[in-house]
């Protein structure tokens, strides 16, 4: 089977076509619900994470992603030093998994790529104020702290360029008949 990557840009709507992606038969492994689990559940990284972080990061086992999110946006080094205890096992997690699709939305700026063997890399893509609108309302947040985590990974038009698809969800777009062009493309139907 062919190895496919989604990634894209918080905001993109990468999830959203994982679910479309689904309705075909499609199982996608979702990095971010497997780093989440990974980081409840491994002990192993738990210890890393509080030695990194500070015993703070976890308060009577639980994980306090404000401290863990804090930590990350101070330097693009702490961010690579949560890469390195975190990525090796989900990298490992996907690959025994038995998917053939994974979910990253870092997957060149965190060097993923590297860690994982896929054949064809899909971008989902959108205008910076649709991207910057879904992020305030999904989490909350005021629109600097949106653009925050916007300008912490790579520039959109950068992991197009490194991609071998793009798939636009800009809400106008239509998403089945871009997706039905990729199935077609990547299975040669």
């Amino acid at each position: 089977m062919t190895k496919v990557a989604i990634t894209g840009g918080i905001g993109t709507g990468k999830s959203y076509v994982c679910a479309l992606l689904r309705k075909h038969g499609i199982q996608v492994y979702d990095c971010d619900a497997g780093a989440k689990r990974l980081m409840r559940s491994s002990m192993t990284i738990r210890r890393q994470l509080c030695q990194l972080v500070g015993e703070e990061v976890y308060q009577n086992g639980i994980l306090q992603k404000q401290v863990l999110a804090s930590f990350l946006l101070q330097s693009h080094e702490h961010a690579l030093a949560i890469d390195e205890i975190v990525h090796p096992a989900v990298a490992r997690d996907f690959e025994s998994s038995g998917m053939d699709w994974i979910e990253s939305a870092i997957f060149f700026d965190s060097g993923f790529w590297q860690r994982v063997s896929v054949d064809k890399v899909v971008c989902v893509t959108a205008p910076l104020e649709v991207r910057l609108h879904r992020i305030m309302e999904r989490d909350h947040i005021t629109r600097e702290k949106a653009m925050a985590w916007v300008q912490r990974q790579w520039p959109q038009e950068d992991v197009v360029a490194h991609s071998d698809f793009e798939i636009v969800n800009d809400g106008q777009c239509d998403l089945e008949e871009q997706i039905d062009l990729l199935l077609k493309t990547i299975y040669k139907k």
